[in-house]
């Protein structure tokens, strides 16, 4: 079933008012008709399981049938702070984690990150960028819009990364797979966290102790060394099993 994104403002009594682009999407690409049926997310993890009322230009009209309360998140939410990779590459890393349930990514600069965006283009490109985050939490059945940017300085990162509940740094150097074992299964539902990425070269040294100082936790991966557009996305797999259905979890 198709699912569309509204703000609370579009949300009235019985029906929702559908604009934008989707008007476009629902008219002249999906081709839908009165009497289909829809759901239509505000954002903030409730769904509606909506019928098609009215389509005209500039808006569609939808009448709630019922409303669903959303399970599609993870008990922890994630920001992923990922150091600017070459190319497209973060469009990818974009789509990806969020269907694997990332709630923010930022962009950071790093001293190895060979990209450079000066103000223009990083306007652009973080409006395209919320567009990606839009269509894949669309596609993966999530009822809310993970936040994207804007590019964060290392240094910056690092403080916003501190204030969160746990924060986690694989590091190429790091050993002891036990040890971070231990520390991704000590994370538990409710608890706020940081994943710092480096870029293509890595983090050098300088930047990891500042993390560590910052407070974070440094984390091994494995034996192999991952692509900065894999890496992210390994270690929240990894926290999606983990913590994927301890919502319900009690100490006995």
């Amino acid at each position: 079933m198709h699912r569309f994104f509204v703000e609370p403002s579009q949300i009235k009594e019985k029906e929702i008012i559908i604009t934008g682009p989707d008007v476009n999407h629902i008219r002249n690409v999906l081709r839908m008709r009165t009497g289909e049926e829809v759901l239509v997310s505000n954002g903030q993890g409730t769904d509606f399981h909506c019928k098609l009322t009215d389509i005209c230009e500039a808006s569609v009209t939808a009448s709630m049938m019922w409303r669903l309360d959303g399970n599609a998140e993870l008990p922890c939410p994630i920001t992923l702070f990922q150091g600017l990779p070459k190319g497209d590459k973060l469009e990818w890393i974009i789509q990806k984690c969020v269907e694997l349930g990332a709630v923010r990514i930022v962009p950071m600069r790093t001293r190895r990150a060979v990209v450079k965006l000066d103000a223009k283009k990083e306007q652009a490109r973080q409006k395209r960028w919320m567009g990606i985050s839009k269509s894949a939490a669309k596609q993966s059945g999530r009822g809310m819009v993970p936040k994207i940017g804007p590019v964060l300085d290392f240094s910056q990162a690092v403080r916003e990364a501190a204030e969160l509940d746990v924060c986690l740094i694989p590091y190429e150097l790091a050993e002891d797979m036990e040890h971070t074992r231990e520390i991704c299964s000590a994370i538990r539902p409710g608890q706020s966290v940081g994943i710092l990425i480096g870029p293509e070269g890595g983090f050098e040294e300088a930047e990891v102790a500042e993390a560590i100082e910052a407070g974070a936790k440094p984390i091994t991966l494995g034996q192999r060394i991952l692509r900065t557009e894999t890496a992210g996305m390994a270690l929240i797999s990894v926290l999606a099993y983990l913590l994927e259905g301890q919502e319900n979890f009690t100490e006995q």
